[in-house]
């Protein structure tokens, strides 16, 4: 039986989502499957690594009982000798455990995780791991990068201005002049590099404008004003494949541009308490499964969105997010999440792809493309050191 090692949490503003994802879209449906040994990896806000059955039970999390668990427990150590191995020390005068790790399927969204940081490790440790590479992730979790990459490859994508952090905190009003000069209100302003749309603002004058780059200069470097697209339509389009690319539907948010899809939205205002359609948990209570379109546009939107998952380079998942201008019938590329939340494994549902089907197939995809990789020389012998 195959050892799948989850990893989620980590030093990320979206590290309480990462949990969700992991526990009930990820080791739930592999464990399903029966197919897998699946142990799971928790990282701290602070960046202990640990391991431990209990860290698939979603009431750790929710009783804070989390702190008293990582206080009582070591983290576990990582070893690359021939793949990835997780090592914890006993307690208490028992043995060491070990475990050879076949697959990795990270659940890390945003910062050290879904951006490539997490990548790279699992690149130099020489083992399988699900989803985009280093390069694609970099690239789709920086907002500003993807959409320069789109424009040199004819993909349309809105006007926006980019500016620094340091840009803002030490002038903020040569970036306001800058953004007046090139676009046109309202704007949404954006923290490059974030998902879960934490810290994103919509902007309709100068003053909200302000606000809204103190705040997002407050999460990132770097941060992106671009103007909002007219008679919008947001569609997203979750996709999975490594060569051979499978679609799932074309999804409408049902909100306005002004109740823009924020975090709130997405996570909360659905939930329990929350006073979503139909009572309906996170994005899927506020979505249409599939977007109701013109069928050419339909069509126009769902190609763009595959064009941009290959130009980028993803593989195993990612969900591109794109903006409609229905009077127009012009099809913008907004961004790319190398991760979606819970795998958005409600829209796979619709497509009639299980949850349990959905992980198997990005396992598989997450084997398929390692063993390609395997395959390249990554060494070239020389006589270069007998000169010295």
């Amino acid at each position: 039986m195959e050892t799948v090692a989850v990893i989620f949490g980590g030093r990320s503003a979206e590290h309480d989502v990462s949990i969700i994802t992991a526990l009930s879209a990820i080791i739930k449906p592999l464990e399903l499957s029966k197919k897998y040994r699946v142990e799971a990896i928790y990282i701290t806000k602070d960046g202990a690594w640990y391991w431990d059955e209990k860290l698939k039970d979603l009431d750790l999390y929710k009783s804070g009982k989390i702190k008293d668990f990582t206080r009582k427990n070591q983290p576990v150590s990582l070893k690359f000798e021939g793949g990835l191995t997780l090592v914890k020390s006993g307690r208490q005068g028992l043995r060491k455990s070990s475990r050879k790790i076949d697959v990795v399927f990270p659940a890390m969204h945003g910062t050290y995780g879904e951006d490539g940081a997490l990548m790279g490790l699992l690149d130099m440790a020489t083992v399988a791991y699900v989803g985009c590479d280093l390069a694609s992730s970099t690239i789709a979790m920086d907002k500003i990068l993807s959409k320069e990459i789109a424009i040199a490859n004819q993909i349309p994508v809105t006007k926006f201005v980019k500016a620094t952090r340091d840009e803002i905190n030490q002038d903020i009003e040569t970036v306001i002049k800058r953004v007046n000069a090139n676009l046109s209100y309202p704007v949404f302003v954006k923290p490059t590099h974030l998902g879960s749309s934490i810290g994103i603002s919509r902007a309709a004058n100068e003053t909200a404008l302000t606000n809204g780059l103190e705040v997002a200069a407050h999460y990132d470097d770097a941060v992106l004003i671009e103007e909002e697209v007219p008679n919008l339509v947001e569609v997203t389009l979750p996709i999975i494949g490594n060569d051979d690319l499978t679609p799932a539907l074309l999804e409408q948010p049902l909100t306005k541009p002004e109740d823009f899809f924020d975090f709130d939205t997405k996570y909360l205002r659905g939930g329990k308490k929350g006073k979503g359609q139909g009572g309906a948990k996170g994005s899927q209570g506020y979505s249409k499964i599939p977007a109701e379109l013109p069928k050419d546009l339909y069509k126009k939107a769902l190609e763009l969105g595959l064009r941009t998952y290959r130009t980028v380079g993803c593989q195993g998942i990612a969900r591109v997010d794109m903006l409609i201008d229905t009077k127009s019938t012009a099809v913008y590329f907004n961004e790319i999440n190398p991760l979606p939340g819970s795998l958005y494994a409600h829209n796979w549902h619709a497509a009639g792809i299980s949850s349990v089907e959905l992980v198997e197939r990005l396992v598989t995809l997450a084997k398929d493309r390692f063993n390609a990789q395997q395959k390249l020389a990554t060494t070239f012998d020389t006589n270069f050191l007998q000169q010295f």
